[in-house]
């Protein structure tokens, strides 16, 4: 009988949440250049399983590597870290006004 490894895991902001349960998170991970010795920020985007639709465009989650669920999903999300702020869209108000006329 043997054990499995540990399943790797990850923390991304989710970028898109328009396919049912399923969602695309952005990892952010830092590269030293092997030349300029200077460190570099590399974005990995992954399609995630998220079984209730519960995470939004701006969540912060971590995801956990799976078996693959379909073509592109080989992770899904474990938790949601820290919820997106509520960033909807005000009316201007030259748009009120043009509206009024």
């Amino acid at each position: 009988m043997s054990t499995r490894g540990l399943p790797k895991e990850r923390s991304g902001v989710v970028v898109s949440d328009r396919m049912q349960k399923t969602v695309v998170v952005s990892v952010e991970r830092t590269v030293m250049h092997p030349k300029y010795k200077k460190y570099l920020r590399r974005r990995t985007k992954f399609k995630c399983h998220d079984e209730s639709n519960q995470c939004r465009v701006g969540d912060r989650v971590l995801i956990v590597e799976c078996r693959p669920l379909s073509r592109d999903k080989r992770w899904r999300v474990s938790r949601v870290i820290e919820r997106a702020r509520n960033t909807e869209l005000q009316p201007s108000k030259g748009a009120d006004a043009q509206a009024a006329v």
